[in-house]
């Protein structure tokens, strides 16, 4: 079959306007919402671990945590009851997606423990980017980027920045999700 130079341009420009529309969908569906909380959250927690040098720190998590998972549930019903596009997936689906990728990631340190808190964050970003990575291949292939420069920095500072991980981390993972946040909000 030969396509013409002419029909392979508006194909590629029907491509790309639906790319855009479907950017601007999930902008104004407000998912962006969770990429703030959540890199507030990794802010605070990394700097956490870097700062203080005691079992505290396990409990700022846990409360940091607990604290995201009952935001994320109010935005994703929020989201829910303004979003009904029958090309997403449902959002009881993406819970249940990331619910069961907790109790894997939950499973896989048990596996591996006794491990240091450094490599106990590691496996959780690991996870938590497949989770994201995952996500981005159904809902919107750009994120795939973010998700992997995650991967490769959280990596980078895991093996020659390692002391310093953690403030790597807060800075670069959970500043790096407010700010691709903020991204998606005002510029998709």
């Amino acid at each position: 079959m030969n396509i013409s130079p002419d029909e392979a341009e508006r194909a590629l420009s029907d491509i790309q306007a639906i790319m855009k529309k479907n950017r601007r969908i999930i902008s104004s569906s407000g998912t962006y919402q969770f990429l703030i909380l959540w890199g507030v959250i990794w802010l605070f927690g990394f700097l956490s671990s870097q700062f203080i040098h005691s079992q505290i720190v396990g409990y700022i998590w846990m409360g940091l945590d607990i604290l995201g998972g009952i935001f994320s549930a109010i935005i994703g019903v929020r989201i829910g009851r303004r979003v009904r596009n029958t090309y997403f997936l449902s959002g009881k689906r993406i819970g249940a997606f990331w619910g069961l990728l907790t109790l894997f990631c939950a499973a896989a340190i048990l596996v591996v423990w006794p491990i240091d808190a450094r490599q106990l964050a590691m496996v959780i970003i690991l996870f938590v980017m497949m989770g994201w990575i995952s996500m981005s291949l159904l809902l919107s292939l750009a994120s795939i980027k973010f998700g992997l420069a995650i991967i490769v920095l959280a990596l980078v500072g895991f093996f020659i920045l390692s002391g310093v991980f953690f403030l790597w981390m807060a800075v670069l993972g959970g500043g790096g999700m407010i700010a691709y946040g903020l991204y998606i909000r005002y510029r998709w």
